[in-house]
């Protein structure tokens, strides 16, 4: 059985260290809040403004005026800090964010990203995506692995990039890939759930890929 969505996220937290100051996307990533590995402190950020968030509040205990960037209510810690977003989106291109863990519509073999827009479809903007990949030095994508049926890791992308080459690290729920264009697949496997063959995976990933497990 691929993992669920929290064993993906539980898998992508596996990745923060010790004083990291991470900023976790919309979606799946927002999951990873709740598996850091214990023992691990980390300041998670977010573009609107905080840094030092805390869990998820209880049902009833929501308050709207505390949100993240995806405008989801969350929590404030003791050692919570509030600044305006032109202070937060320093952090980030100054490079103060140890790493980025994102959602994606597309990644390419070589790390290329897409992960902002649909053509034909509404939205409102690309958001903060395009500065966390390019100023933090470490991208994690935690996505599912493919969309009605169709692999999410190609080739190259076909939908309108955030960056190129950024992406450093691929989880999904039947895979966990590194991403080194220097070489040649570029792509290699070094973690799956115990039930998924490297077969289901061969079939569910456009590009080849080496095999380290």
């Amino acid at each position: 059985m691929p993992w669920t969505r929290d064993q993906m996220a539980a898998r992508a937290a596996r990745e923060l260290q010790d004083g990291f100051y991470v900023n976790l996307g919309i979606g799946i990533p927002t999951l990873v809040a709740n598996h850091i590995p214990p023992g691990i402190s980390v300041q998670l950020h977010s573009e609107n403004g905080m840094l030092g968030i805390g869990p998820f509040p209880y049902e009833g205990e929501e308050d709207a005026d505390v949100i993240n960037a995806g405008k989801q209510t969350v929590t404030a810690l003791p050692t919570t800090s509030y600044f305006d977003s032109a202070a937060s989106f320093a952090m980030v291109r100054g490079g103060h964010i140890n790493i980025s863990i994102l959602g994606a519509l597309q990644v390419a073999e070589n790390g290329d990203l897409a992960n902002w827009m649909i053509p034909g479809k509404m939205v409102k903007g690309m958001g903060g995506a395009m500065d966390l990949v390019a100023g933090v030095p470490r991208v994690v994508i935690l996505m599912e692995h493919t969309a009605k049926g169709e692999p999410k890791i190609l080739k190259s992308c076909s939908l309108p990039l955030t960056g190129k080459g950024v992406a450093s690290l691929i989880v999904t729920d039947m895979a966990v890939f590194t991403v080194n264009p220097s070489q040649t697949p570029s792509l290699t496997l070094i973690d799956k759930p115990d039930d998924v063959t490297i077969d289901a995976i061969r079939a569910a990933t456009e590009p080849d890929f080496a095999v380290a497990l």
